[in-house]
């Protein structure tokens, strides 16, 4: 008798399951549309831009810019793999002479799933410039060929709503959002920071009336997690994202000032990741155009410090009827002792 009894617990437990399981494919099915049969090819045209501001105790704020050119390429979505490849466009004569000259080096690799996602990366720039403060309708620009920036990490961002919600419809396209819908969001970073320069704040050597504070060398390491909340408003098959996430960012930080010895702080500062899509996806035609940025604000010895990632992309692409061998899957090659 006890024996029926477990079996028929364990029987509804099943049951439960399953029928809860097939409510949740259901309601997945309602919201958001898969693309199993088909590849995906793109052009895309994108920027990625590694900038700071630094202010010292007595109010002067530089904005420091890169001049870094914009990126071409193709992407295809083929075997339930997105990879692309672009080069970056030559910057013209003039804007060098204005602006100075930005080498960037980057890497990057990204993993999109349907509510998660995340980025690696290692970002290094020489060459930067800014605005002349002293005179600001002068319309002169200062340039900072010494200044040499590395930013090395990982990023990631996790939606909790897996039943109604996709990441992938709003930021790469794999999939697409049918009807409007939302989620709680977690986004988390981890990444080691380095500044070096003849000056980081300006000094009398570049301009006059510019502050004295002297910074030679910064570097710190940030683990940050933020908290936040995203949604997807879909008329027909325009889609509009929007996502915002703050939260507390650690820092490990380590400074030289000209002759002095270094410098080591610990702090609590403050992180954001912001991210803005705007589109359009059809059962054929996709495309639209991305933002994300991520700021790390950062304050030691009368000095704030921040550091501003910025990425942007347009894209336009379609959608093709798979065909012969492209119809397996990455999995498909993969030994089935080893799946």
């Amino acid at each position: 008798m006890i024996r029926y009894f477990f079996v028929s617990v364990l029987f509804l437990i099943a049951t439960k399951a399953t029928a809860a399981q097939h409510f949740s494919d259901t309601l997945r099915n309602e919201y958001i549309e898969k693309f199993p049969d088909k590849f995906f090819i793109w052009p895309h045209f994108k920027k990625r831009s590694l900038s700071f501001d630094i202010r010292d105790g007595n109010n002067e704020k530089i904005n420091y810019k890169p001049n870094n050119s914009f990126s071409l390429g193709v992407g295809v979505y083929l075997f339930e793999i997105t990879a692309e490849i672009s080069f970056a466009m030559p910057i013209n004569d003039k804007s060098q002479s204005t602006y100075g000259s930005t080498e960037a080096r980057e890497f990057h690799a990204n993993f999109l799933g349907n509510n998660w996602g995340v980025d690696v990366f290692r970002q290094q720039y020489t060459g930067f410039y800014f605005a002349d403060t002293s005179r600001p309708s002068s319309g002169v620009v200062i340039k900072r060929p010494d200044i040499d920036l590395t930013n090395t990490g990982v990023n990631g961002i996790y939606a909790f709503n897996v039943k109604s919600f996709s990441l992938r419809a709003a930021y790469n396209y794999s999939e697409r959002q049918i009807k409007s819908a939302g989620s709680v969001i977690i986004t988390g970073n981890l990444n080691k920071f380095k500044l070096s320069a003849d000056s980081v704040i300006l000094t009398k050597q570049y301009d006059p009336q510019a502050a004295t504070a002297d910074l030679l060398l910064m570097r710190y390491t940030t683990l940050s997690i933020a908290g936040g909340y995203t949604y997807t408003l879909v008329y027909r098959s325009f889609f509009l994202n929007g996502a915002l996430s703050l939260g507390p960012a650690h820092n490990w930080i380590a400074y030289s000032r000209p002759g002095g010895k270094e410098n080591f702080d610990i702090a609590v500062n403050t992180y954001s990741d912001i991210r803005f899509s705007l589109g359009y996806n059809s059962d054929r035609i996709f495309g639209g155009m991305s933002l994300v940025t991520q700021s790390r604000y950062i304050r030691f010895d009368e000095i704030r410090f921040t550091n501003t990632n910025t990425f942007v992309k347009l894209m336009i692409g379609y959608r093709f009827n798979e065909f012969g061998v492209l119809k397996k899957r990455a999995k498909d090659y993969i030994p089935l002792n080893l799946r």
